[in-house]
């Protein structure tokens, strides 16, 4: 396919979009997020930046004020918090018509966020046992209403962990994403962001319960080679699961990468898988790059290492999922959809990393810009 400087997705037009429902759905939970907000660590401040998070939830965000029209579904407290969570969505244009309301007492789940700084790593403590959103539930949400005209459906592997976390004796998410399943319009694609959690589940108990889902379900798959290595030992072209796992993998080409995502499309018969690539050079300084491999073979890569200077990590990954999907619903599962959506991934997660806080407060304007300025080396200028 010819230059990435094609796309330029102000100029889109999102009419066909536009039709009855939400082009896109998502499943997931919505955290409180507390985060020191006078530099103290969390066991001595006294004075707390409180902020709503989640991976779904961001992913939603994000394609709603791409201009996707979007809806989020949970479950939370009919309290200060759930009430919170839900203006927030509507406020960057998520329609909110599917939440669900637990008792006022009910838990919200919870993140206790300490960012770090060069040589100290970030620390994050979660408190999602027993949430409201772990005991959303098949027979809660009018699927057949809530996907209507749906074309792209997405969860994660953290919303079937938040399950498993709290032992309950069935893991009610998943029944509610079943129940989903059995109502999705035929022409409905699922998506999924693997998001393993370790401090949520075993990787024995998460490969149990998403191996089937994966199976019989998804049809794009976004994942890391970590993550693939770790849960299935699969190699990256020339290194191994183990040289992946310990860091002794040197740069990965792209017969590498293409080998990796080919071994995934067999294992789970996928249609698009999309990898990100992530190096923290210090808390400050990260490089990023991404790629994608669909079912017809076409790949693609970002065309260069893109450095980040970092202001918060946390949502880098969604923000960049958002654009995937972006693509793929504007450019479609071919070559056009592929190449845009790691694009506009990759600009969207160069800016989110610069922003506090998970969300992406970002718009298609400056998106489109940072698109161009990556391509083109424009220096860096005020707006005003």
């Amino acid at each position: 396919m010819s230059e990435m400087a094609t796309f330029d997705i102000e100029r889109d037009d999102l009419s066909s979009l536009l039709q009855e429902g939400c082009t896109f759905v998502a499943l997931g939970e919505v955290m409180v997020r507390d985060t020191p907000a006078d530099s103290e660590r969390p066991e001595r401040t006294r004075l707390v930046h409180l902020s709503m998070a989640g991976s779904e939830y961001s992913v939603a965000i994000g394609l709603a004020r791409l201009g996707i029209p979007s809806a989020y579904v949970t479950r939370v407290p009919d309290n200060s918090y759930g009430r919170a969570a839900l203006n927030i969505a509507r406020e960057n244009g998520v329609n909110t018509d599917y939440f669900v309301w637990a008792p006022r007492t009910d838990l919200m789940g919870r993140m206790i966020c300490e960012l770090g700084h060069t040589p100290r790593q970030d620390m994050v403590v979660y408190q999602r046992k027993y949430s409201a959103a772990s005991q959303l539930d098949a027979g809660m949400v009018d699927w057949k209403n809530a996907l209507t005209g749906t074309k792209l459906f997405h969860t994660s592997g953290i919303t079937f962990g938040i399950a498993a976390h709290s032992q309950y004796e069935r893991n009610y998410n998943l029944s509610a994403f079943n129940e989903a399943m059995s109502n999705k319009p035929r022409d409905c694609l699922v998506a999924m962001d693997w998001n393993y959690r370790s401090t949520l589940w075993s990787l024995e108990r998460a490969r149990e319960v998403m191996a089937p889902i994966l199976e019989n379900h998804v049809d794009i798959l976004v994942t890391t080679v970590f993550d693939m290595a770790q849960f299935y030992g699969l190699s990256c072209g020339k290194y191994s699961a183990a040289q992946v796992l310990t860091g002794a993998a040197g740069a990965f080409d792209d017969d590498d990468l293409r080998k990796l995502a080919e071994q995934i499309q067999n294992k789970f018969n996928v249609r698009i898988v999309g990898i990100t690539l992530r190096r923290a050079d210090s808390f400050e300084q990260h490089r990023w790059e991404a790629f994608a491999l669909n079912d017809q073979g076409h790949y693609f890569r970002s065309p260069g290492v893109n450095p980040m200077t970092v202001i918060d990590r946390l949502g880098g990954g969604d923000a960049w999922t958002a654009g995937f999907y972006y693509g793929i619903l504007t450019g479609g599962l071919g070559e056009e959809g592929i190449t845009k959506g790691v694009l506009v991934g990759d600009a969207c997660t160069r800016l989110k990393h610069t922003l506090m806080f998970d969300l992406p407060i970002l718009d298609r304007g400056e998106v489109s810009r940072q698109l161009k300025e990556s391509l083109t080396g424009t220096p860096v200028r005020i707006s005003r």
